[in-house]
């Protein structure tokens, strides 16, 4: 899900405008009170001074000692002790080191980042786990020296590289003399299981408890942010790096490998031997953003990085659409990943469908279980249209887009179909990037927007037949289902309905609810209704999950969900019924969280029960510190097997099933 953010390429887009266009006032480009530093510019310089301002855009408080960030991962959890894990990323060493920054603030309950007043507590004790433990004997424990690899740059380049890289010092520097929020505090964000781990080969012949179902013969894969260098400042969970955990059942038998997505953003650091490319929502916020940008304009203009060939992370979900595995984040173009014959994972490359895919396409695509048609969306962040629509032919044809007219820039993570419509949520949380210039997060909730969905066929070629239904404060970051009722002239959608909308995002001292809702929208009046599922006795917080798949846009009755409590940590899932309200829990059991339900019906056939099937779960035991694969009956929610894993795998975002019969045929 990393998977969201801002796309990179349109703000960098963004800043060259504000730079040269904007208007003088207070707070632009020409005189940046940088607080607690100032970075100025007078006007007389204008544009013929850009090159030295972006060669040197903290001049006045850049040190003579270069402190660049090195392919290590401070252990955020300890303060006292000093440790070196190999993590075994080639050809840089990462290691946990204690570092302590200049920071007054002791952090014991996550009340915003990661709202739950009773997660990711800082114990005092004498020692804490690593991130990754060094009696994990899956990890090769051992000291490696600092390495920094040294890209075929020129004497201008080499001098432009050396002088930006004081400037971001003494920005980061800066940063850590004040308390990150906890959105964007790394010691918060990847703690614990959230924290990263490094890449398995196969590993094969896994221990099983149990009996895998004979149905069950294919690739269970579910995506993740797993940063491959420590966070030099601010870091959301959002930010890291795409992996992919693949678990491969072949007639009872499994393996299981781990593997970064390739991306390009990915190969350029890998290649610097450190973060460059700025972080979408740990990074960019306020004025410190703007510098940000600044210098990563600076480093593009000297080409020490490239943006050109994308900067999307490809972190949160994955489709399989005419043969090809797609890894996705809405920043930027899919990414081809291919299994091989051993299980393995590798990267292809971008991939544009063929030069079809001109723009970013959002993490959700949703397949028709019937036509299997692939629907989409795009969204722009600086320019109108600021969305479109399309979709592809089963064989991978693609239609021309549909711009959807919306005043403003909004996040657009997720949308739903029916048999025939698309369902799209114009909602209230929107992107206002010359927040940034006045100090503040460029992601806002707007209250005095009003939300509403538009409901357009799937078959348009324009949007002047889309009808826009308002339902008032409401704000769906996942939406399950939907379907029609031609009777009474509805379009029922099925969503988790957040509050505060945009808490995931910036700082609050309200607890995140996630409440599960059926909203109908009637077509003939214009009218919605909103309402919760679950009576309030029985309230929690479920945000990740799936209806069956084969099902998908048509009328259904149970929907499988992560109960995300303690938020945002998930103890279990839940059976609900729509209909009735009623839920049945399957819980994990003590200290064991997971992630994402995944459905995977026992077959094919659409006449099956709607809940004859199985859910398939990632679960980490966070006593043992060990993680495994659970396969539940998603009849009765009895655990029918369960896949010892031979190392750690992370709290994540989405995944999906590939069948050994469709691997066959794999592009």
């Amino acid at each position: 899900m990393s998977g969201i953010g801002l796309a990179i390429p349109q703000l960098y887009l963004y800043l060259h405008f504000l730079f040269f266009l904007a208007p003088k006032h207070t707070h632009s480009f020409f005189h940046l009170n940088l607080s607690p530093y100032t970075l100025s510019l007078s006007q007389d310089q204008s544009q013929n001074a850009f090159l030295s301002s972006a060669f040197y855009p903290l001049k006045a408080m850049a040190s003579s000692s270069c402190n660049c960030a090195k392919p290590q991962i401070s252990h955020p959890l300890s303060s006292a002790s000093s440790s070196t894990v190999h993590l075994g990323h080639s050809p840089t060493s990462i290691s946990w080191n204690s570092r302590q920054p200049n920071r007054t603030h002791n952090i014991s309950i996550i009340h915003s980042a990661l709202h739950s007043p009773s997660v990711l507590h800082f114990p005092k004790q004498p020692f804490q786990n690593p991130l990754i433990p060094i009696e994990d004997d899956s990890v090769n424990v051992q000291v490696q020296p600092k390495t920094h690899r040294h890209p075929q740059w020129n004497l201008l380049q080499r001098a432009a590289a050396m002088a930006l890289d004081k400037a971001e010092s003494a920005l980061v520097s800066l940063e850590l003399q004040h308390p990150l929020p906890k959105t964007a505090d790394p010691h918060v964000q990847i703690s614990g299981n959230f924290a990263p781990v490094p890449e398995q080969p196969v590993k094969q012949a896994l221990p099983v408890t149990g009996t895998i179902p004979s149905c069950i013969n294919g690739v269970y894969l579910r995506n993740g942010a797993n940063p491959l260098f420590e966070p030099v400042a601010g870091h959301h969970f959002f930010d890291g790096d795409g992996m992919v955990h693949a678990v491969t059942i072949d007639n009872g038998n499994a393996s299981y490998a781990c593997r970064f997505t390739e991306t390009q953003r990915f190969l350029q650091e890998k290649e610097l031997g450190r973060p460059v490319f700025p972080k979408a929502i740990g990074e960019l916020h306020g004025h410190s953003g703007i510098a940000r940008l600044l210098l990563f304009y600076a480093r593009g203009l000297f080409g020490l990085v490239d943006h050109k060939q994308g900067t999307g992370v490809a972190n949160a979900g994955l489709v399989y659409f005419n043969n090809r595995l797609l890894a996705m984040s809405e920043d930027d173009l899919p990414y081809h990943l291919r299994i091989t014959p051993s299980g393995d994972l590798e990267t292809v490359g971008r991939y544009n469908f063929d030069d079809q895919l001109k723009s970013t396409m959002i993490a959700h695509p949703k397949i028709d279980p019937f036509s299997k048609e692939l629907f989409a969306l795009s969204y722009d962040v600086i320019q109108k249209p600021y969305l479109k629509y399309f979709k592809f032919q089963p064989d991978g044809t693609k239609s021309p887009d549909v711009e959807i007219p919306l005043s403003m820039p909004t996040m657009m993570h997720d949308f739903a179909i029916t048999e025939n419509f698309v369902v799209i949520p114009n909602q209230q949380v929107l992107f206002k990037l010359q927040e940034m210039i006045f100090g503040g997060s460029p992601v806002i909730y707007d209250k005095n927007k009003k939300s509403s969905f538009g409901i357009l066929s799937k078959n348009a070629s324009d949007s002047k037949d889309i009808i826009w239904v308002e339902s008032p404060d409401t704000f769906c970051f996942h939406l399950w289902n939907a379907w029609e009722e031609p009777e009474s002239d509805e379009v029922v959608v099925i969503g988790s309905c957040m509050t505060p909308p945009d808490s995931i995002f910036n700082e609050c001292d309200e607890s995140l609810t996630s409440v599960l809702s059926e909203i109908r929208l009637n077509l003939k009046t214009g009218k919605s209704t909103r309402r919760p599922i679950i009576s309030e006795s029985e309230q929690v917080n479920l945000e990740a999950g799936m209806v069956n798949r084969n099902r998908l846009g048509r009328r259904t009755r149970y929907a499988y969900l992560a109960i995300a409590e303690p938020w945002p940590k998930v103890s279990g899932f839940a059976k609900i019924d729509l209909f009735t309200g009623e839920v049945k829990k399957h819980i994990y059991g003590d200290k064991k969280f997971g992630g994402e339900p995944f459905f995977l019906p026992r077959d094919d056939n659409c006449e099956s029960a709607e809940d004859d099937g199985y859910i398939i779960s990632f679960v980490h035991d966070e006593n043992s510190w060990k993680s495994e694969l659970q396969v539940v009956d998603a009849i009765n929610l009895q655990l029918e097997s369960s896949i010892k894993l031979p190392s750690r795998v992370p709290y994540g975002f989405h995944g999906t099933f590939i069948d050994a019969k469709s691997l066959i045929n794999q592009a």
